[in-house]
């Protein structure tokens, strides 16, 4: 009975970790889809938190019964065969972006926060990573076990503090915006999020032992993304004119937690971790499902390539990659919604 917990815990923490990435930890994403919305955006969190949980675990179960043990085999069975190969090279290419620019991120707060050279930032992350990736299965649940209770502890520590001092709320909560991109806003983020985290979680599946343990996990991951999602906004509308900060949550610390500034920096750089592991991961996964080759040489090749891409200024490629990815992910999201779950 401890074990099933221990490892629906696993998976919830990978879930989370794969779902919360550097612009979850800078407060932009949650000011961008929720907050900026008041009331609103509160109702988008339940919204969004709601899909986490029923749609994770869907998907999971889902792929399990399929066996499916990459992201282009579900694509398969959800998208067809006609439309699955053309998916599938726009999640990889999407996954490889994304993982670049987290990459440039960590370097970013080595070079930013710690004072060291950006370069020598992203070695250090890369060497992180590529050690954590050679365990495999059990390097990602270790990382992310590790990385997950600092993220919901920190977002309930600083929740708490607010609430205590007497500015939990704020007179954003006051506000209700009901235009369509304020409906759309929970849907958008939801979608593009379980399309990004599918790569870990459809191959994750197969790992537990049975397929109680992998819905409970998702659940349970779903649960705590709610949670956290739910105390970052809060948080966020306590602090007036958050909307015109790029880091809004950095603002907040310095303000109200000066003393938490270096766990905060310690959480932004467990996200970005967590998020180029899980990337890396799925994309690892997705390949050895295609190519018999060396797990070590293929790790060793995917961050070469992508210390290289982190060179380069990703801005004018992920501009056109997501909103198209965006589309995708409605579709996704649909597809997973009516697709039957096989018996």
């Amino acid at each position: 009975m401890w074990k099933k917990w221990s490892e629906a815990w696993q998976i919830a923490a990978v879930y989370v970790g794969t779902v919360v990435g550097a612009g979850f930890a800078t407060g932009k994403e949650i000011v961008e889809f929720f907050t900026q919305y008041g009331t609103f955006g509160t109702i988008g969190v339940i919204i969004s938190g709601s899909l986490f949980t029923w749609m994770g675990a869907r998907m999971m179960v889902m792929a399990r019964r399929i066996g499916a043990v990459s992201y282009e085999q579900f694509n398969r069975y959800l998208f067809g065969n006609v439309m699955s190969p053309l998916v599938t090279m726009m999640m990889t290419a999407m996954i490889m972006g994304v993982v670049a620019v987290m990459i440039a991120g960590a370097g970013a707060v080595f070079e930013e926060q710690l004072g060291l050279s950006k370069q020598a930032g992203i070695m250090i992350t890369l060497c992180l990573s590529l050690v954590v990736m050679l365990y495999d299965i059990k390097g990602l649940f270790s990382v992310n076990a590790l990385v997950v209770p600092i993220m919901v502890l920190f977002s309930a520590i600083v929740l708490f503090k607010l609430f205590v001092m007497g500015k939990w709320g704020g007179e954003g909560s006051m506000t209700i915006d009901h235009s369509l991109k304020a409906f759309l806003a929970p849907l958008s983020y939801a979608a593009f999020n379980l399309a990004m985290a599918q790569p870990v979680l459809v191959p994750l599946a197969q790992e537990a032992d049975d397929e109680t343990t992998v819905r409970r996990g998702a659940m349970i991951g779903g649960v705590l993304l709610t949670g956290i999602l739910l105390s970052s906004h809060f948080v966020l509308l306590s602090f007036p004119h958050v909307i015109s900060y790029d880091i809004p949550m950095a603002e907040v610390v310095r303000s109200f937690f000066s003393l938490f500034y270096w766990v905060y920096i310690l959480v932004i750089y467990g996200e970005i971790l967590t998020s180029i592991i899980g990337g890396a991961f799925g994309l690892q996964r997705q390949f050895r499902a295609m190519f018999s080759v060396s797990n070590s040489l293929f790790l060793i090749a995917l961050f070469a390539l992508l210390y290289a891409a982190s060179l380069f200024r990703y801005s004018s490629l992920l501009s056109f990659l997501y909103p198209l990815f965006g589309y995708i992910s409605f579709v996704f999201l649909l597809l997973l919604c009516v697709r039957k779950v096989p018996k």
